[in-house]
């Protein structure tokens, strides 16, 4: 029997309790049980071995960005997706894309030692020798050809140069090997090329991601000593997508820029290495021993270098030609709303094979796809336009998703409401982060989505989890001060920095935007690896996909609730609540640095949030008692409500990188992956620059106090929908 049957035959059948009495946000009570009733014969359609299949079949064979393998999987997809009598299209562009075409390096002194910077195939797992394989590399580092003294800089983090630079070490002109982890790989490269060096290597040490932590690949989930982690250092902080387009989509014709002149690709060579190849730099080095939080795990002592005596040569080049992205765009069309949009995505290229990067969440999406598709051939039709997107070339720096949201600006300004983006998805922990306008309806959902661990629903797991105790009907705002809080809620949303797609679509776009996926370490191990396989997925991730139906469930929940909502369910108390704590931590910041910021404009600005949130909520229970309200009388209200995130937009966007125009939330411009929020502020007040401190924060003032108005339009117009548009 085959793997593909045996999963076939491994179906199982769902049992979902019922919710048939819990309120819905943005649905009437009279609505209650119908959406209930529809939402448990939803989930009862993903299946986990249909996700398996979905995963075999896309990561049996290496499929980077711009390759056949690529293509093969994007038709693929397409062919399902049209097989279950979905409407889709591919949306082409041209991209710059380097693959490498030299690779050497070698220690030339005391010793000499040539590094493998191969991945050798583990004869229990037949993928991993799979012709095609791109070898290990970062994508957009510079071509060079450079020797030069070693020094080794830990994690190559801004505190890390704050060290050497307290201890005498200059690694102006010299090559730095960190290691991988304690921030994205990108800035390892970009503050060593500020600090003057003129090569960069990183490689994954076994403290973080190898036999330190647990058995090794194929034994075990963790990195084996051959094993290395590809990955992107575009400098996504700037501005993500095709480097020589910014702000534009790259299709064929564009202009485009120079190499020369992309701000996003490193000046320096960088190049990834396995712990194996590391470990005989690193012994060579002499000089000052490391700190002991610098150690890491390898049966060396850590020196620092500089003095050497480890002199090393590294040489890089690329083919720097633009190659083709296929984005796969599935439609189905609303029937009331139809020109608003809940667009749901995630990712299909990989570095190498990618079960669990991106298979595991391109597989849900998939599943997710087939169950709207069930939903429609038995008569439904969802009332908003519901757009499914698989991207390509994320792992080049989001690429495809940063490209289609280029083009289709002014479509999405009009039109979208909410981006939903799914990643990488494995067992454990449900991970969420969003905009803090959907933390209610996030929450909503969840407590009715039972866990894969069984017994409970999501919500109770993370709030188990999380080791809460919270008041069932605790209020959310406190008496005396409308933006304090009360003891923590059993759930909420972290903040959204980058790493994923959903960066287009709410720091440039401005549109409210979600992200999950279970898990978030259980791949680290084999992570942009050769080894992250089939097989590994099934040996130490969800081995029985369980995780993946319940994404699945998860997602089709949210699409239904969005699609379907009489009022799109955005809630704007705890968005003014969440800004609060940002401003209360940045003040903190600023008198333990002996600054001072003005957050006076911010707090009124909030107060006026809170307030037009109060007589919103009012104005929207008033209309949901009513009952079932005509659809077309509140057209002009969910218009508003679906541009109501583009108010804290700013035009000329972030200092410095002017494609972030979200004021709330952005990666930080020394953090990779990780949000900073209130951006322009928190980082103008690291850096003690107090007057621009304070000048940012009159502009985010600027774009609360937008959002305040709108809300209070919102809240005149569901005391009367039939009233004309004031801001029309």
């Amino acid at each position: 029997m085959t793997r593909l049957v045996q999963k076939l035959a491994l179906l199982p059948t769902i049992l979902v309790p019922a919710f048939s009495q819990a309120p819905i946000r943005g649905f009437p009570p009279d609505q209650w049980k119908a959406e209930h009733d529809r939402e448990e014969e939803a989930k009862a359609i993903p299946q986990p071995a249909r996700i398996g299949i979905y995963m075999e079949r896309m990561a049996s064979k290496p499929h980077h960005a711009g390759s056949p393998g690529s293509k093969a999987v994007a038709d693929y997809a397409a062919g399902q997706l049209k097989e279950w009598g979905l409407d889709v299209r591919v949306e082409t562009f041209q991209a710059l894309l380097p693959y490498p075409t030299v690779r050497l390096l070698e220690m030339t002194a005391p010793t000499r030692f040539r590094a493998s910077l191969k991945e050798p195939a583990v004869p229990e797992d037949k993928d991993t020798s799979e012709a095609g394989q791109l070898p290990p590399y970062n994508a957009y580092s510079a071509s060079g050809d450079v020797t030069a003294p070693l020094v080794y800089v830990n994690f190559g983090n801004v505190e890390d140069y704050d060290y050497l630079k307290a201890v005498g070490i200059d690694v102006k002109g010299k090559i730095v090997i960190a290691r991988y982890g304690k921030g994205w790989r990108g800035l390892k490269p970009r503050l060593a090329q500020e600090h003057g060096a003129i090569g960069c290597l990183i490689y994954s040490d076994p403290r973080e991601d190898g036999y330190f932590q647990n058995d090794v690949y194929p034994a075990g989930p963790m990195r084996p000593s051959a094993g290395v982690q590809r990955g992107s250092v575009m400098d996504m902080a700037v501005y993500p997508g095709d480097p020589l387009s910014p702000g534009t989509p790259s299709e064929p014709g564009a202009s485009l820029l120079p190499r020369a002149d992309a701000k996003t690709i490193m000046k320096i060579p960088v190049m990834p290495i396995s712990y194996g190849d590391a470990k005989p730099l690193l012994e060579a080095l002499g000089g000052r021993l490391a700190p002991e939080a610098w150690r890491g795990a390898l049966p060396i002592t850590y020196h620092i270098g500089a003095p050497g005596p480890a002199v090393v040569h590294l040489k890089l080049d690329f083919d720097w030609t633009s190659k083709p992205l296929n984005d796969i765009i599935v439609t189905i069309p609303g029937s009331v709303y139809k020109d608003q949009w809940i667009v749901y995505g995630n990712h299909h290229d990989a570095w190498v094979n990618g079960a669990s990067d991106p298979g595991s969440g391109a597989s849900a999406l998939l599943e997710t796809a087939r169950t709207l598709a069930t939903l429609r051939k038995e008569g439904w039709q969802p009332k908003r336009t519901i757009v499914l997107a698989l991207w390509d070339a994320e792992e080049f720096g989001l690429v495809g998703s940063t490209e289609w949201v280029e083009k289709h600006e002014e479509e999405l300004e009009r039109k979208a409401a909410v981006y939903i983006n799914s990643d990488s998805s494995g067992s454990g922990k449900l991970q969420a982060s969003g905009s803090h306008t959907l933390e209610r309806f996030v929450r909503q959902v969840l407590r009715d989505v039972p866990s894969p661990e069984g017994g409970q629903n999501l919500l109770d797991s993370l709030r188990n989890a999380a080791g809460d105790e919270v008041q069932p009907n605790a209020t959310d705002v406190a008496e005396g001060d409308p933006l304090r809080t009360r003891p923590p809620a059993a759930f909420h949303l972290g903040a959204l920095g980058s790493g994923s797609d959903y960066v287009p679509f709410l720091d440039h776009a401005g549109v409210a935007s979600l992200n999950f996926g279970f898990g978030g370490d259980d791949s680290i191990g084999v992570y942009h690896s050769a080894y992250d396989t089939v097989r590994w997925y099934e040996q130490f991730s969800d081995k029985d996909f369980s995780h993946g139906r319940a994404l699945a469930q998860l997602t089709t929940t949210m699409l239904l609730r969005l699609s379907d909502a009489a009022v799109l369910p955005f809630e704007f108390r705890t968005l003014a609540r969440t800004v609060r704590s940002y401003a209360d931590d940045i003040q903190g910041m600023a008198q333990k640095s002996g600054g001072m910021v003005d957050f006076q404009q911010v707090r009124a600005a909030l107060t006026r949030i809170v307030n037009a949130s109060t007589s919103y909520e009012d104005s929207l229970s008033a209309l949901m008692g009513r009952g079932s309200v005509a659809p077309e009388r509140l057209l002009k209200v969910n218009e508003m409500l679906a541009r109501m995130e583009r108010a804290l937009l700013l035009p000329d966007g972030l200092p410095e990188r002017g494609w972030f125009r979200h004021q709330v939330y952005a990666p930080g411009l020394y953090t990779g992956y990780d949000a900073k929020t209130l951006p322009a502020v928190r980082e103008a007040v690291e850096a003690k620059r107090w007057a621009d401190a304070n000048q940012q924060a009159r502009r985010a003032a600027q774009s609360l106090e937008a959002i305040g108005a709108q809300i209070e339009d919102a809240a005149r117009m569901l005391k009367n929908p039939d009233a004309p548009d004031r801001a029309n």
